[in-house]
């Protein structure tokens, strides 16, 4: 590896990781920040919420025009203003004088990080040659990781002992020595065959499908479908996502060319990224809720046992990615996601008297795990720990391997935004049906309790501690939020078999590294280099 791509991988590790990492820390900090910045516009609950969903939304909404920016204005210019705007409005939250200002300053960092994540990939594309990619993508995936699987600790530690503002402030000095080396050691690239006119049209297009669909599919689930708002950007999304296919197919210079997705590599990673990570929406979310609010683990307990998780995929991605470099991808994205299933399948058998792990600080024989856990979740949890490690780096290096190189930007925001919407989408119906089980079970072990009236509705929800039941109700409110827990981990389990079942169709005889040509034999293959 030469001087120039170990700091064009330090840049983008450290500029991807601390988009990753804001969304972690910033969650820690919620609790505390209702508790000490006015509001008086916004309800204090109705205000966290929008610190934390608004940064995502805007972050969904702009990925595909910052791709498509990146590849025609310069990736390195690009990813710059990316750091520059990621860095000050980091300065403007932690400074903000109430929540409504955090609410705006939060979206405006949200699209500087739209900047940043499709740019650290089509900025490593550039650096590294096909043979060498699939290991520098795998290093960048095992140091985003471990900053996301530090980002709670470390944002936990920092609220608690210098306040919520520092969970912003934190990220300048990484933005700083990002920015050093984006300018001292990257070079500058982009696509020299871009069409004369930029295509704001599509861009707005995309813009609203992407914003409204992942904005009003998290909003809806959290207020349980039962928001105006919610409904109205999911209708905004869903007309415009069958909008945008038909103007690609008529715009003269389109946004995104449809060609892009003639390349069976390109098709194939983009539509398993869907359900994989339509797939990880119940087995994270729901683990964790059922871990703490039905088995009774504490915070720091659940938090601990994704420890295992995370540790895997820092140490394993960088070698599963040099390896299918060699010998194709195929195999890991095959693999991987049965083992991923596998995990769930396991959690599906997790019984409700399982014994809790309190692990309290205070008590150091608490942290000792109980018998119960080494059976009940260890296993589950270093399944689904080497089958996400076995898929993050080769599905991404058989993206970014499987078009022109002039459309890696652009490539790399497609299938981020394809993943951000997938997850909420495929959770909300996961959502539905665990609902409608959580409650028939409820109503069968508690005939006196009528779930289809509001005030039963809003004592008793799926997966959380029961408000104002009696013991008898509560037991069955367990029962039922465990099988309710049981059926979203098969349906994970459905998901990422299907996303298996994509990749070993779609990848039937493809290289170990994919031809870059998704537009045909003719497409360029290389990036210029810009002075």
């Amino acid at each position: 590896m030469t001087g120039r791509q170990r700091w064009t991988l330090i840049a983008t590790i450290i500029g991807s990781g601390v988009v990753f990492l804001d969304g972690t820390i910033v969650n820690v900090a919620l609790p505390r920040i209702g508790q000490e910045l006015p509001a008086t516009v916004v309800g204090v609950f109705e205000g966290q919420t929008y610190v934390a969903i608004g940064y995502l939304a805007a972050l969904a909404a702009l990925l595909i025009l910052a791709g498509a920016l990146s590849d025609r204005y310069g990736r390195r210019r690009t990813y710059v203003i990316g750091l520059a705007g990621f860095g000050l409005t980091s300065v403007l939250c932690g400074l903000a004088p109430n929540l409504e200002a955090l609410i705006l300053f939060r979206l405006l960092q949200g699209a500087a990080g739209a900047l940043l994540v499709p740019g650290s990939l089509s900025l490593i594309s550039q650096a590294f040659n096909d043979a060498d990619r699939p290991a520098a993508i795998g290093r960048w995936a095992s140091a985003t990781s471990a900053l996301v699987l530090l980002g709670p600790i470390i944002g936990g530690l920092l609220v608690d002992t210098v306040g919520w503002r520092v969970a912003f402030l934190v990220n300048v000095p990484f933005i700083a020595a990002a920015l050093w080396a984006t300018l001292t050691h990257v070079e500058e690239s982009r696509d020299t065959e871009a069409a004369a006119r930029f295509d704001w049209l599509g861009a707005v297009v995309a813009t609203l499908a992407v914003g409204g669909l992942s904005f009003g599919l998290i909003r809806g689930q959290q207020e349980n479908w039962a928001d105006t708002t919610a409904w109205i950007s999911l209708a905004v999304g869903v007309v415009s996502l069958i909008a945008f296919p038909i103007l690609m197919a008529t715009r003269p210079n389109p946004l995104v060319p449809l060609g892009l997705f003639r390349s069976r590599p390109f098709a194939t990673v983009n539509l398993a990224t869907f359900f994989v990570y339509g797939a990880l929406y119940g087995n994270f979310g729901y683990q964790t809720l059922a871990l703490q609010n039905v088995i009774g683990y504490s915070a720091l307990a659940a938090g601990a046992i994704g420890l295992p998780s995370g540790l895997m995929l820092t140490l394993l991605s960088a070698r599963f990615g040099a390896i299918a470099g060699r010998r194709g991808a195929r195999a890991f994205l095959v693999v991987g996601p049965l083992l991923m299933a596998a995990g769930a399948l396991w959690f599906a058998r997790l019984p409700v008297d399982s014994p809790a792990w309190r692990a309290a600080i205070d008590s150091p024989a608490s942290l000792i795990p109980p018998a119960g856990v080494w059976v009940d979740v260890l296993p589950a949890i270093l399944l689904s720990g080497l089958g996400i490690s076995l898929v993050v780096a080769p599905l991404t290096a058989t993206l970014m391997s499987s078009m022109p190189m002039r459309y890696s930007g652009l490539g790399s925001a497609i299938n981020n935004a394809i993943s951000r919407v997938g997850y909420p989408l495929l959770g909300a119906f996961t959502f539905i049906a665990v609902s409608a089980t959580f409650y028939a079970a409820l109503g069968a072990a508690a005939p006196e309790l009528d779930t289809s009236t509001s005030a039963v509705r809003a004592a008793f929800s799926p997966l959380y501690p029961p408000d104002g039941a009696t013991p008898t109700q509560a037991a069955a409110a367990a029962r039922a939020s465990m099988d309710a827990f049981h059926l979203s981990m098969l349906v994970s389990a459905g998901l990422l078999v299907i996303g298996s079942a994509v990749s070993f169709i779609g990848l039937r005889g493809t290289a170990a590294v994919a031809p870059t040509g998704g537009l045909g034999a003719d497409a360029p293959t290389s990036m210029a280099p810009m002075p």
